[in-house]
């Protein structure tokens, strides 16, 4: 999520700030709000739950952020299918425990869209790696024994270091962080969504017993994780020439506007998850 308020289509070759439309800087406020009261309580829900319902979810975002992917990689009609229907299948084998044939899946995939699909045959095939791996990871957390508080600890320090970013960004502004590659984001809303999500991870870990400095270190690079997922999306999103992944979230844009921080951050939590005590959280 870019810092700054949206702009018209950027010129590719520009590195200005971009323009300030509708009410100003916090004209898009309220229409993200509304999403986001409709969207958050859903959400939550279907992680909470877990089991078939969050299976099923995973399976319809990852079919859904693949297609929205090669989209951006000027991937339209039929073509776009194979891709986001080996997607899913590796997150339905996931659901089924079966993890080595999910695996499986996204790599033998991936060679075969690299060498099968034009224009760009590199993107579908990053893109089914990419979505694959953060899909499966969500998956794989939610069937730990604290895998419930798991996920929501990535969700919400997403969603920390996103308003962080997006409240610093507007009220202190600045240097640009990647004006090449987004010319809305900042340094300071770089930082301010670092500072918000770390202290977000030190909160939650304190209120449920965690290491409340663990918490902290984790939640800043997840939050960085996530800030480089959102940089990389904004350099698809330029090199197509579109503003938004999609139109699919009022306010948002599509699903890869919504998730790319947690599609990046969920492999390195999950890594986490790995090395920390057998049925312990991952900020234990």
């Amino acid at each position: 999520m870019s810092d700054q308020a949206p702009a018209e289509l950027e010129a590719p070759a520009s590195n200005t700030a971009p323009r300030m439309t509708g009410k100003g800087r916090w004209g898009d406020l309220g229409l993200r709000a509304a999403s986001a009261v409709i969207l958050a309580p859903l959400a939550l829900a279907v992680i909470w739950i877990g089991g078939t319902p969050w299976t099923v979810a995973l399976v319809l975002l990852a079919g859904g952020l693949m297609l929205e992917i090669q989209k951006l990689f000027d991937l339209h009609g039929r073509r776009t299918w194979p891709g986001a229907a080996l997607a899913m299948l590796a997150v339905l084998l996931g659901g089924a425990g079966l993890w080595i044939a999910a695996l499986s899946v996204l790599a033998i995939g991936a060679a075969l869209l690299r060498g099968g699909i034009a224009p760009d045959r590199k993107g579908p095939a990053f893109g089914l790696a990419y979505i694959g791996l953060g899909a499966l990871s969500l998956l794989w957390l939610r069937g730990r024994p604290e895998g419930d508080w798991e996920v929501l600890f990535i969700i919400l320090i997403v969603w920390a270091s996103d308003i962080g970013a997006y409240m610093a960004g507007r009220l202190i502004g600045g240097p640009k962080l990647a004006p090449a590659i987004s010319p809305g984001k900042t340094w300071s809303g770089a930082a301010g969504g670092l500072v918000c999500a770390a202290l977000a991870g030190f909160l939650i870990a304190s209120a449920t017993g965690g290491a409340a400095g663990n918490a902290a270190l984790i939640a800043a690079l997840l939050s960085i994780a996530g800030q480089a997922g959102d940089l990389l999306e904004s350099q698809l999103k330029r090199r197509a020439g579109v503003k938004d992944s999609g139109h699919l979230i009022p306010g948002h844009g599509g699903l890869f506007d919504r998730l790319d921080a947690v599609i990046a951050a969920a492999p390195m939590a999950a890594f986490f998850a790995l090395i920390a005590q057998t049925g312990a959280r991952l900020w234990q």
